[in-house]
């Protein structure tokens, strides 16, 4: 597949880039060379080879999910300059 300066114009516009005209040509070549590495890849063999999330094996440390600082309400809302009802107030935004 080649990018030709057209279609790297089109993407340009859908990614919202500007581009200068005297510039589509660098960047058709650098579309083109960045086509060319996934060709590339697409013909490395890997069959058998295990899908991986790092290149380490890693296990991530879990710890047990408890709400350690709950019931402090009133504590909370003492910072706001308008609270009602156990909320924050604020003003209304959209009418």
């Amino acid at each position: 597949m080649s990018i030709d300066e057209t279609t790297a114009a089109r993407v340009a516009k859908l990614a919202r880039i500007k581009v200068e005209p005297e510039a589509l040509p660098a960047l058709a070549g650098e579309f083109n060379t960045i086509l060319g590495f996934i060709e590339q890849l697409n013909q490395v063999d890997i069959a058998g080879v295990e899908p991986m999330t790092s290149v380490t094996p890693q296990v991530l440390k879990r710890r047990v999910d408890v709400v350690t600082d709950g019931d402090q309400q009133d504590k909370v809302l003492s910072n706001a300059p308008d609270a009602r009802e156990g909320f924050f107030a604020v003003p209304k935004v959209v009418e």
